[in-house]
């Protein structure tokens, strides 16, 4: 033993080379794993990617009895180590792996005591790797609402490995997991015994075809014969609330009405919880923080250029980013609230159908909902879909749902160009978003991911419970941290980048300073200039709706700002002006045809890239390639559906 292993005392336990122990918490979906890792590790795990991999795997601090820490690892969610996606192939390779850094020194796998036969045929398969391992019983307490218990003795005795009976939710039999745990470790891990004629898994990781149905069948029949052995149950089995609630809340009559009555209600609380802290933050970056940092660098005579980058770029570009923060919250808190309440499992079976379409399944209609409120966390909720295709293809068309920062865009020139019928044009520019969801996604399923089948939809309803507060906060913030850490310097770098653009004098008057330049003479003037023609067959091939979309690429809100800048209009102080040489670039541009223009112009914004934010988001969520693909797609669609929509509206406008 180590000197460190030594020196860490009684019922402590160390790896061989002296490093922490590594734990890992292997379960299937919806049996409180993740609440369990919570409430180990005080909420205060860490999320990233597992080397070498895009597969998320939680990572923190453990103390199982008290003494020394341990790496706890919450494994994907997986019902089996036959692996039908990357999370699932991850879990097998690291409980099959020779012994050395990568493999868990124990395994804990969670059981729900309410559907107890799925759970121990995952077990055969875990007991079956030979990896130390110990069982959490989870889900106790419904199981009792059902009438039914388990002796978690008889069930140890059979299976030859530690088990504890847990309620995470409420923190009770943690400290004797820790117990059990700490002593297997100490012990230097109990092996499982051998179960026999139980095949744990395929050899080689194919369990298709009639072998394959052979293992499953003998792993079901042995967790049968178990269950008969530890389950009793009282009286006849009788329906609980959640079975009573699912009549209606999966019907076909009533299932879909009131799904959609719960992303109304989540997409509301997005534009109106959110909104008003959204605007708070930008005016106190663009404020008090701009006022501020302008002060101080005046204070020590800073130049004028390095004053302008740091309060117009640096400052600009982190609040932007922050600003995004209450809106992301709100919806990591909705989204966990959905989770941990069990609606999230419903809402899967309710759309399953409707989804299948796309080769995806029922769950992947959440994120595409969520992206309605914004893009942003929409393609962070991507991650509730198991299969990396199936992400990829999600990732690929949310931009297309339109976010709310896009309704500001809508509503000005509708207002100005539509009168009345301004409702009418934003409404079916909505209508148009969920049609370009579904083509694009048709045609990309069609390309890229021909081998992306429709799925059958398996899964096990949890019971409905009353979200833990310890629980939605914990999943909120290591969500919000983990987009924070990878999409904050491309943020960053990207609206500096633009400010550097418009800083830089370019055809401007002899002297003009940097940063000095008028918007039109620098060389965000001159690059728009140079790709306004590229606009001219969707009639608005004019250099200041070229910038507008230029700096909109990197936040949608910019398009307003900067239309009102290259004309040298305050929006807020002289919409007059602003209206009138909106109305006279249009018509020039689209030679007589604003109506079209306009609207082709509309459906440009709607279609093409969101905003910077979104690509960072995807970059981090489907990877560069597929990024640099869907961003390129996007400008295609956008740009075709634009000229289709000024040539056939010219016809009778």
């Amino acid at each position: 033993m180590s000197r460190a292993c030594a020196a860490a005392g009684r019922g402590s336990a160390c790896r061989r080379d002296g490093a922490v122990p590594v734990v890992a918490l292997v379960g299937a979906p919806n049996v409180g794993k993740s609440t369990l890792f919570n409430a180990l590790t005080g909420a205060r795990g860490r999320v990233g990617n597992w080397p070498g991999t895009t597969v998320h795997v939680a990572r923190g601090t453990w103390r199982p009895d008290g003494g020394a820490p341990v790496e706890l690892l919450d494994l994907p969610g997986t019902r089996s180590l036959v692996p039908h996606s990357p999370d699932e192939a991850l879990t097998r390779s690291l409980l099959l792996a020779p012994d050395g850094a990568e493999r868990p020194d124990l395994v804990v796998v969670t059981a729900d005591a309410a559907n107890l036969a799925g759970s121990l045929c995952l077990i055969a398969e875990v007991l079956g790797t030979g990896v130390p391992c110990a069982v959490a019983l989870t889900m106790t307490d419904v199981a009792a609402a059902r009438g039914t218990t388990v002796d978690a003795g008889a069930l140890a005795a059979l299976l030859g490995v530690p088990v504890v009976p847990v309620l995470p939710r409420r923190r009770r039999g943690l400290a004797g997991l820790g117990d059990a745990v700490g002593r297997a470790l100490a012990d230097g891990g109990t092996r499982p015994q051998d179960l026999p004629d139980v095949p744990a898994y395929a050899p080689d990781g194919d369990d298709d075809g009639e072998a394959g149905i052979a293992r499953a069948e003998a792993r079901y029949a042995w967790a049968h014969e178990v269950l008969a052995q530890v389950r009793t149950r009282q009286g006849a089995f009788r329906p609980t609330l959640s079975d009573r609630a699912d009549r209606v809340l999966t019907s076909g009559r009533f299932g879909g009405p009131l799904f959609l009555a719960v992303m109304w209600l989540v997409f509301t609380a997005t534009t109106t919880v959110a909104k008003p802290l959204q605007d708070g933050l930008a005016a106190l970056f663009a404020g008090p923080v701009a006022g501020g940092a302008a002060a101080a660098l005046g204070a020590v005579h800073a130049p004028a250029w390095l004053s302008g980058l740091v309060v117009d770029g640096l400052i600009a570009g982190v609040g932007q980013l922050l600003s995004f923060v209450p809106l992301m919250v709100v919806m990591f808190v909705l989204m966990a609230v959905l989770e941990d309440s069990g609606y999230m499992a419903r809402a899967a079976f309710v759309v399953d159908r409707l989804m299948r379409w796309l080769g995806l399944p029922g769950r992947a209609f959440l994120p595409v909902v969520v992206g309605f409120g914004c893009n942003v966390p929409a393609l962070s909720a991507v991650r509730v879909l198991g299969d990396r295709r199936q992400r990829m293809l999600v990732g690929m068309i949310i931009p297309y749902v339109s976010c709310s920062a896009r309704l500001t865009v809508y509503v000005l020139l509708a207002s100005i160009f539509f009168g009345s019928a301004a409702g009418t044009v934003v409404f079916a520019l909505y209508v148009l978003s969920v049609l370009l969801v579904i083509g694009v996604g048709m045609l990309l399923r069609r390309t890229l991911f021909r081998e992306l089948r429709g799925e059958a939809l398996v899964l096990e309803l949890p019971p409905y419970r009353l979200p833990a507060v310890r629980v939605v906060g914990a999943q909120a913030w290591q969500r919000l941290v983990a987009f924070l850490r990878t999409a904050g310097g491309v943020i960053v770098a990207a609206v500096t980048a633009v400010w550097l653009c418009s800083a830089v004098p370019l055809g401007a008057a002899p002297g003009t300073e940097f940063g000095a330049a008028p918007a039109g003479h620098s060389v965000l003037g001159a690059a728009s200039r140079a790709v306004a023609p590229a606009f001219a067959p969707a009639g608005f091939g004019d250099w200041h709706a070229a910038a507008a979309l230029g700096t909109g690429f990197v936040a949608k809100e910019a398009v307003v700002s900067t239309l009102a800048q290259t004309y040298g209009a305050d929006d807020a102080g002289r919409p007059r002006e602003l209206s009138a040489e909106l109305r006279a670039t249009f018509d020039r541009a689209s030679g007589g045809h604003p109506l079209p223009a306009v609207l082709a112009f509309l459906v440009f914004v709607l279609a093409y890239t969101p905003c910077m934010t979104t690509i960072a988001a995807q970059w981090q969520e489907i990877g560069p390639r597929m990024t640099l693909t869907a961003t390129g797609l996007q400008l295609a669609v956008a740009w075709l559906l634009s000229v289709a929509v000024f040539r056939i509206g010219s016809l009778w406008w």
